[in-house]
């Protein structure tokens, strides 16, 4: 009976051991199933991202040329409107030219009739003002009155001149403010054109007496306006 038992025990060893062997055999291939069906499932995922990636990249492409055109035509216009604005100066500049040569003609056809100085001696200008004073008014009225007693027409040259105090660049700007007051009146109040009349300034560079005195400095404060016929 002992050798029986013997023999029977490793009978039942290889019918356990066969038994687990089975059991790992089934339960790798389970695993490895599962495992391919991931790996298959990555592998669709990163071809749909791969597909989608080149979509985007083709669409970027797309806007990318799209901006380069539109930045070309920006470009484009830009310089169109630079050559318009070039046309318009040149033909602004060459308008104003032609006017200019136009009013030198017509002063040149014209001769002085007479002149008339506005000054601070006189009651006019007073030291460093632009304010044109009653005095100056009147006298501008008389000389409008008689121009029109002239049936001729008239040109006026209307000159800001100042004394030599202060800087240069000040007296220029003085002198031509006196003046343009000047032409202001005679345009608000006896509605002489525009274009009929000239202002310049002289500043200090043109004294009619010495600045060394007052009653000099005085006499050189002052506007004259020319009259042409």
């Amino acid at each position: 009976m002992s050798r029986n038992f013997l023999m029977a025990v490793p009978i039942v060893v290889l019918a356990v051991g066969g038994s687990t062997a089975c059991a790992t055999k089934g339960f790798v291939r389970t695993n490895v199933g599962q495992v391919n069906e991931k790996v298959d499932s990555l592998g669709r995922s990163v071809e749909e991202t791969q597909e989608r990636t080149r979509q985007n990249e083709g669409k970027i492409t797309e806007v990318d040329k799209a901006a380069q055109a539109a930045a070309q035509a920006a470009k484009q216009a830009s310089n169109e409107a630079d050559q318009a604005n070039s046309a318009a100066s040149a033909a602004a500049t060459t308008a104003n030219t032609a006017n200019a040569k136009a009013l030198e003609i017509d002063k040149a056809s014209k001769r002085m009739v007479f002149e008339v100085v506005l000054t601070e001696d006189q009651g006019n200008f007073k030291f460093a003002e632009t304010l044109l004073p009653d005095e100056a008014k009147a006298k501008l009225d008389q000389m409008i009155g008689q121009i029109k007693a002239d049936p001729k027409g008239a040109f006026f040259e209307i000159e800001g001149h100042t004394d030599n105090v202060g800087g240069k660049i000040v007296n220029e700007r003085l002198g031509l403010e006196r003046a343009e007051a000047v032409k202001r009146y005679l345009y608000e109040q006896h509605q002489i054109p525009l274009h009929k009349m000239n202002v310049i300034s002289y500043g200090e560079d043109k004294p009619v007496a010495p600045n060394g005195t007052r009653d000099g400095r005085a006499q050189n404060r002052r506007v004259v306006i020319k009259v042409l016929a």
